[in-house]
């Protein structure tokens, strides 16, 4: 007999996007349009969370929660951006000195939620911050490399499967007009649909071992 799914989505606006997509569906909203009841999904993830706000979210995870998908980053690179990057530096060596000493904060919280969500012996997901974002730049695309690389070191660490959001929203209509950097309703579908693959064990995310 197959066990129902209930599925809990954490992080930040990726997934907490309704707002920005007033005429459209949310991510959560799309996944429980594909999902057959009696599977459901809980949107857990709140607009505007970073990485440490995530601890909070944890704790509201509910006890018939049986798989766990977390989409967050972008908020913590978006603090980043104004502040390291927007610092002036006598060479790209040094500047990535001090991009890769500011980003240890992050690494080191990311890597502190996976583990507490890996004690709840459940399946998980993560997903990488998307960077096809209309009208972002180069040294912006730089620095969300070396967040998405430390997302991907994790999940690899840990054998989780990935979602590739870089590879997934790869069309400006895959974003939101009322701000660029969350989902559209387009998107969302998108995002949604690689979300049941991944749950459903239709994922295409390929585990690597060392």
């Amino acid at each position: 007999m197959s066990t129902s799914k209930h599925i809990c989505l954490l992080g930040d606006s990726i997934f907490d996007n309704k707002i920005y997509v007033p005429d459209g569906n949310s991510v959560h909203e799309h996944l429980l349009a594909n999902l057959t009841s009696p599977d459901t999904a809980s949107l857990i993830a709140v607009d505007g969370a970073v990485v440490d706000s995530v601890f909070r979210q944890i704790e509201r995870i509910p006890e018939a929660a049986t798989d766990l998908v977390i989409s967050v980053g972008g908020n913590d690179a978006l603090y980043l951006q104004s502040s390291v990057m927007g610092e002036i530096s006598d060479s790209v060596y040094s500047a990535l000195g001090r991009m890769k000493a500011a980003i240890a904060t992050f690494e080191r919280e990311y890597q502190q939620v996976i583990g507490k969500l890996l004690q709840f012996k459940l399946p998980l997901t993560v997903c990488t911050i998307y960077d096809c974002v209309p009208g972002l730049d180069d040294p912006s695309l730089a620095g969300l490399a070396i967040i998405n690389d430390i997302i991907t070191r994790t999940a690899f660490k840990n054998s989780l499967d990935l979602i590739d959001l870089r590879l997934l929203c790869n069309d400006p209509t895959d974003y939101s007009p009322i701000s660029p950097i969350e989902p559209s309703h387009e998107g969302g579908a998108k995002i949604a649909a690689a979300i049941v693959r991944a749950v459903t064990g239709n994922s295409v995310s390929t585990k690597v071992f060392c």
